[in-house]
């Protein structure tokens, strides 16, 4: 199961009933097809020619927006250099904050086992934080009543 099963029609919200991002999707999809219709290959999204976009298209789209957001110093630091970037900041800041893996796993529509592969160091970072805290908690308890 992925994130995406959880959406159950047009701007209806996921079972567990959080707003989400899919949201905002699906309005801008049902302008987009209002506006431009749709082909008879299905692909709601072509280039100038209103032919099938060639994936190397979007890189070059984000670069071409990076230049127009992000600062000179930020763009010669590679900020978000890849699309993909970004999701990997939001998964790796949800983890760092102390968000269950699994909850992670299921934010990012990916397996917990994928989850381990790519943010191994995050989650060692988290057991280390959770062995500290239950050391600290033990030592709490080893101190003598009356003495604290």
């Amino acid at each position: 199961m992925n994130a995406g099963s959880r959406w159950r029609g047009r701007g209806e919200q996921p079972a567990d009933g959080r707003p989400g991002q899919r949201l905002d999707q699906s309005a801008y999809r049902r302008r987009v097809i209002e506006r431009f219709g749709v082909p008879p290959d299905g692909r709601l999204f072509r280039n100038a020619a209103g032919k099938y976009i060639d994936p190397s298209a979007y890189g070059i789209t984000w670069g071409r927006a990076r230049e127009a957001a992000l600062t000179l110093d930020e763009h010669a630091l590679d900020l978000a250099k890849r699309r993909y970037d970004l999701r990997h900041a939001g998964i790796s800041f949800w983890l760092a904050s102390g968000v269950d893996p699994a909850e992670c796993a299921r934010r990012a529509g990916q397996s917990i086992q994928v989850l381990f592969r790519y943010y191994a160091k995050f989650l060692a970072e988290a057991r280390n934080h959770a062995n500290n805290l239950i050391e600290e908690s033990m030592r709490r308890w080893e101190v003598p009543e009356g003495s604290a």
